[in-house]
């Protein structure tokens, strides 16, 4: 693939820091798309240099503030209603989050060659961020700082000895019940609250059905689909998570073992050794065992972890691929048809487009990117349908729809000559990678007919963190005092009534180890990265760490950088160009700015159980789901439901 053309940079640079509307910006946005023939986005636009006041200002000033607020609108094209108060104004809110997306591969960000007209259309008819930024870039630390607002390491769900995300269904991790999601706080105020897809958060804590993470005791009414997570290993796929490299060791273990026993018999046989057969009877008995773990491992991960559950009743075990799809639309569909009454909150977590990218017979072979193409279009092909059944039960205007995906996409996802996992378009880096823009830039798209202004195209610093304190206060809500909450709310950005995020510090974590650091700094219109540590990439020359899964957070395979590394994502989106003391002025302003803000951070931290580290994530065989007698786990209650 090529490197993005640079009529798509100008456009987003120009459009921006012109001072243009956002409705210009987003027209040049979308005819330099139209030029590339990658799959890449545009790069940030650096933003107005404007001071206005600050949130504690605004009581006094509301009366102002209301007359600029129609004046704004007038201009963006914002209909009276987006400059009224909307908090509490309980609308139906659906989250649609992809799983390993990439923004590359998005044509509202930059790409014509897959096609994903539904999220394209999406943003059309509403506001998009491009400067969307996750928690973390890996799966469940990132999931759960999106359901509760807070960075990771504060929940406890982070690791710190390589263990990145939930290794299994049956682990004592996952997300606290301390823990306040949104879900939590909007059904407490009359939603009907429901999650669809993937959860990967952890299941039980001490039997196999107390369901003690289950998402139905974290706030959520309805839970239809995995409660782990797709993966290589639920159709023995080549790309294996954890299936080649345990059948690995258990092979060596299979060996030595084998080689002992053989050993001793032959010395028994011999008369060269002396005692009882009980070595012989033990070591053979070890090999036996290893020997048939290893050959059955790939059916008991296929049964322990790639299974659906309605509710607390798993419903297929291991799961039908074939059908999964229309499960899950349907699913939706039954959802929003029961609920469409009362204020809901739906979630749909997309099982797509995590390997091993399972598509229908549809859409297999339609996409010039190969299967990782042809997954990308099933699911806009899934938003579509999703969307559509708003439209048909009239509930379009009355809902906020977000589209997002957990971190950025997976540039180890490759076998051979084959990529698997997504583009993440200009920026550095992917799935995996604390710090590199490619692992945590994520889409961002919000629609609510009537009330968000169509086409709008946002450059400021936002996080998935935001949606928390933004959809409770939508809700009726209110965000929780007796804990830090780390996003912000977003609708005012959204409305255009403020011209900057609320974010000046933004911290980038690669398990509990903080690996960069950016500042926003409004009244000089720059935005400053610093990257503590950074993976190193294997093999020398390489963009990602090629050869494992993802890269790490820690050891030999990082380097430490003393001073770090500084680079202006106003200027240098791709971070290609590190600045020095002797090119940049600023550099020991924006070091000891950033230090001070880390040090302010790191005070507001608590101790907390780490969730993903041994022994919370380690599998258990009695916390091992099972709809049948452990370990006869078959059961398929779907049939004839597809």
């Amino acid at each position: 693939m090529r490197a993005a053309g640079r009529p798509a940079e100008e456009a987003w640079a120009l459009a921006a820091a012109s001072g243009q509307s956002r409705r210009t910006s987003r027209a040049l946005c979308c005819t330099a798309s139209r030029s590339l023939r990658s799959r890449r986005p545009g790069p940030d636009g650096a933003q107005p240099s404007r001071n206005y006041e600050r949130k504690e200002n605004m009581l006094r000033l509301e009366h102002a503030w209301t007359w600029l607020a129609v004046t704004v609108g007038a201009l963006l094209g914002v209909t009276p209603s987006a400059s009224r108060d909307l908090s509490g104004s309980r609308p139906n809110i659906l989250l649609l989050m992809a799983d390993d997306f990439g923004i590359g591969d998005i044509g509202c960000y930059g790409n014509d060659t897959i096609r994903t007209p539904n999220i394209d259309r999406l943003a059309r008819d509403g506001v998009m961020l491009t400067q969307h930024l996750a928690a973390a870039s890996v799966c469940t630390p990132s999931r759960a700082a999106f359901l509760t607002g807070r960075y990771p390491l504060r929940s406890g769900m982070v690791s710190s000895n390589g263990y990145r995300v939930l290794q299994w269904t049956g682990v004592s991790g996952g997300l606290p019940t301390n823990e306040t999601t949104f879900a939590k706080i909007l059904k407490d105020r009359g939603y009907a609250t429901g999650l669809i897809g993937k959860w990967h958060l952890g299941l039980n804590c001490e039997s196999s059905n107390d369901h003690c993470h289950h998402p139905l005791n974290h706030g959520f009414d309805h839970f239809y689909g995995m409660p782990f997570s797709m993966m290589g290993d639920c159709v023995r796929w080549e790309l294996s998570e954890k299936r080649a490299g345990m059948e690995r060791k258990l092979n060596v273990c299979f060996q030595i073992m084998a080689v002992a026993a053989l050993t001793l018999t032959a010395g028994k046989l011999t008369h060269l050794t002396s005692g009882s057969w009980t070595p012989v009877i033990w070591s053979t008995m070890a090999a036996i065992f290893l020997f048939t773990t290893s050959y059955f491992l790939g059916d008991l991960i296929v049964h322990a972890d790639c299974f659906l559950m309605r509710n607390h009743t798993i419903t297929e075990q291991p799961m039908h691929f074939p059908r999964t799809t229309s499960l899950i639309l349907k699913e939706v569909s039954s959802f929003i048809q029961r609920n469409k009454q009362t204020p809901f909150l739906l979630f749909v977590s997309f099982l797509h487009v995590h390997t091993p990218l399972i598509t229908t017979e549809k859409f297999r072979g339609k996409s010039v990117h190969g299967l990782y193409g042809d997954n990308t279009e099933e699911m806009d092909w899934m938003l579509g349908k999703i969307l559509d059944t708003l439209d048909t039960e009239g509930l379009t205007n009355s809902t906020l729809v977000y589209f997002t995906s957990d971190h950025g996409g997976s540039l180890e996802s490759r076998l051979r000559n084959n990529q698997y996992g997504g583009s993440n378009g200009i920026y550095k880096g992917g799935k995996g990678m604390g710090g590199w823009e490619g692992g945590i830039r994520v889409p961002g798209i919000f629609r609510w007919p009537g009330v968000l202004p169509a086409g709008r195209v946002i450059h400021e610093p936002t996080s998935l963190m935001d949606v928390f304190p933004t959809v409770v206060q939508l809700g009726g809500g209110e965000v929780p005092q007796d804990r830090v909450i780390d996003g912000r709310d977003m609708l005012p950005l959204l409305l255009g009534t403020a011209q900057h995020s609320d974010h000046e510090f933004l911290l980038h974590y690669c398990e509990n180890f903080l690996h960069a650091v950016r500042w926003h700094q409004r009244d000089g219109g720059r935005l400053w990265k610093v990257h503590y540590t950074t993976p190193v990439f294997h093999p020398h020359g390489a963009g990602a760490c090629y050869g494992r899964g993802v890269c790490p957070c820690f050891g030999d395979q990082v380097a430490h950088h003393d001073p770090p590394l500084l680079f202006d994502l106003s200027r240098d989106p791709s971070e290609v160009h590190a600045l020095t003391p002797d090119t940049e002025p600023a550099f020991y302003r924006v070091m000891d700015t950033i230090s001070r803000a880390v040090e302010e951070h790191r005070r507001t931290l608590r101790p907390v159980p780490v969730q993903l580290d041994a022994p919370g994530n380690i599998w258990k065989p009695w916390l091992q789901p099972c709809c049948g007698p452990f370990p006869l786990c078959w059961c398929d209650r779907e049939n004839g439901q597809a």
